[in-house]
């Protein structure tokens, strides 16, 4: 593949959608985003690596009309190399993060502090880095954070957090008001900070996947199958068709569990308690279900390299089928009373409004983009089995605003439903998993449509066939900035209300 005006050949990788890779040079690195981001294509990620004496690179992940187009460049000792965040301003906490992990530092970022450290390790001590330094001085105290003032008159800030009530993860979140309306809201998050993409390193294949299953509870699935996408891509293994079939099923109910979870704290958030009890009792057993005939409510370790690891036998169908019938009546009538709900209406009509040209501006993806009118969705965008067999439909709304979002909600449950029937009366016979065998060095690549928003996972193996770097990317690095434009001219009071709209995950991007 090349792209036009650029003198770069991608290589196509093996991979059930279409992913392209290139090693480049410093000035190729800048002219592939500047032609990317002239083509309406946005960034997926940025990260950084240390391959010790191989050198420190960083690689950015792009869609395009082509697919995933993902570039490595590799770095002098300075460890610098050009700022896309001009051409991509979701890149700009990507680049912040890669300098605290790797040491890889962005030339020419306009915002250079720390995103990830908070004070916590010393700023000459690199988590990723393949030999660490200034681990003897940990001692130190958290340092303040630089926070962008708004001054004038009436000008008052609101700081809440990090430390939120429940289980809430911790993120701080900083409003400048004047009144009840918002002028700005800045977020500092990465206070999960874990160490799994250091965990990874020396990690067989097998093993990893159980630890990619566990990046983010919510999306297990979807980053199962992004690391399993990957390592069967490493490892040129083509899996079977039940496996496949499986597999959507799997990320089907994974995605309207979470819709189901969502609705309802949306409901409880407009104050109608009624909602909130009626979306987890069914959510509750949705999640029962998937217990009985995969062994795990949440659906972890279910997908794996090769395939799935367990099958569903006929009782196990009749009784999803029997839900699913269950299920869209229930889905229908709530639906109907949140239409004609006035209060509830008042509150989602007009609040948290992202229009379409912000948020291709900003890079906001997933569900919340389609709620702004963007039919932007891989399981249509780059069809892949089994999707095209099931006829998968993409859904979109068009205010952008809470109500919108509400809405997608409901129409990705039932467009979700719609496909597991024709999965469970469609699954073909067949073995359910294939061997993969050992693999030597080699790099792979996973990307998969998720409740939130497209997964990306970056898989390299050394000489034995053990993981030496895992990137695990998460679609909330997207769309926490844009949450950030969406409170802006609302009432302190509504973002509770606009936050659980998005529902963005704190640790997922926290690795």
């Amino acid at each position: 593949m090349r792209i036009p005006g650029l003198d770069i050949e991608f290589q196509r990788l093996d991979a059930p959608l279409p992913i392209h890779f290139a090693r480049v040079a410093p000035p190729d690195w800048s002219a592939l985003a500047h032609a990317l981001a002239a083509n309406q294509g946005q960034i997926v990620s940025l990260w950084g690596s240390d391959h010790g004496a191989g050198g420190k690179t960083v690689s950015a992940a792009y869609q395009s009309a082509e697919g995933l187009v993902v570039a490595e460049l590799a770095l002098e000792p300075a460890a610098r190399y050009p700022d896309i965040a001009s051409h991509f301003p979701a890149a700009i906490r990507m680049q912040r993060a890669a300098r605290d992990l790797v040491g890889v530092a962005a030339e020419g970022a306009t915002d250079q502090r720390p995103w990830l450290r908070h004070g916590a390790w010393p700023a000459d001590y690199l988590p990723l880095a393949a030999e660490n330094t200034g681990a003897e001085n940990f001692t130190q105290e958290s340092e303040d954070y630089d926070f962008v003032r708004v001054q004038g008159d009436g000008v008052h800030e609101i700081p809440v957090g990090p430390v939120h009530a429940g289980i809430i993860e911790p993120g701080h979140f900083r409003f400048s008001v004047v009144g009840e309306k918002v002028l700005r809201l800045e977020e500092r998050l990465g206070y999960t900070h874990k160490g799994i993409e250091r965990r990874f390193a020396g990690l067989d294949i097998a093993t990893g996947a159980r630890l990619a299953g566990r990046v983010s509870g919510d999306s297990t699935v979807a980053y199962a199958w992004g690391y399993a996408m990957a390592a069967e891509s490493l490892a040129g293994v083509r899996i079977p068709d039940r496996a496949i079939w499986l597999r959507a099923l799997l990320l089907e109910r994974e995605r309207i569990a979470n819709h189901l979870g969502d609705l309802g704290a949306l409901g409880n958030d407009a104050a109608f308690g009624f909602a909130l009890t009626q979306f987890s009792l069914l959510r509750e057993e949705w999640q029962r279900n998937s217990q009985a005939a995969f062994g795990h409510r949440l659906l972890m370790d279910q997908v794996v390299p090769g395939g799935v690891a367990r099958d569903l036998d006929e009782p196990a169908i009749a009784a999803q089928l029997e839900q699913i019938r269950s299920l869209r009546e229930m889905i229908a009538r709530l639906r109907r009373i949140f239409d004609e709900h006035a209060g509830m209406q008042d509150r989602f009509v007009t609040t948290g409004r992202v229009d379409q040209e912000l948020a291709l501006r900003l890079g906001l993806t997933g569900f919340a983009l389609r709620a702004s009118g963007i039919a932007r969705d891989l399981r249509s965008d780059f069809p892949f089995a089994p999707y095209p067999q099931v006829d998968f439909k993409c859904m979109t709304r068009t205010n952008g605003d809470v109500g919108a979002r509400v809405n997608q909600r409901f129409d990705e449950i039932s467009e979700s439903l719609r496909l597991l029937l024709r999965l469970l009366r469609g699954l073909p016979p067949g073995a359910i998993a294939a061997p993969l065998a050992a693999t030597g060095p080699g790099r792979g690549f996973g990307w998969v449509e998720g409740w939130r928003g497209p997964v990306m996972v970056a898989l390299e193996t050394g000489g034995e066939g053990s993981i030496t770097r895992c990137h695990c990317h998460d679609p909330s690095w997207q769309n926490w900035p844009v949450l950030e434009h969406a409170i802006i001219g609302n009432i302190v009071a509504d973002f509770p209300l606009i936050n659980k709209s998005f529902n963005l995950s704190y640790s997922g991007q926290d690795l």
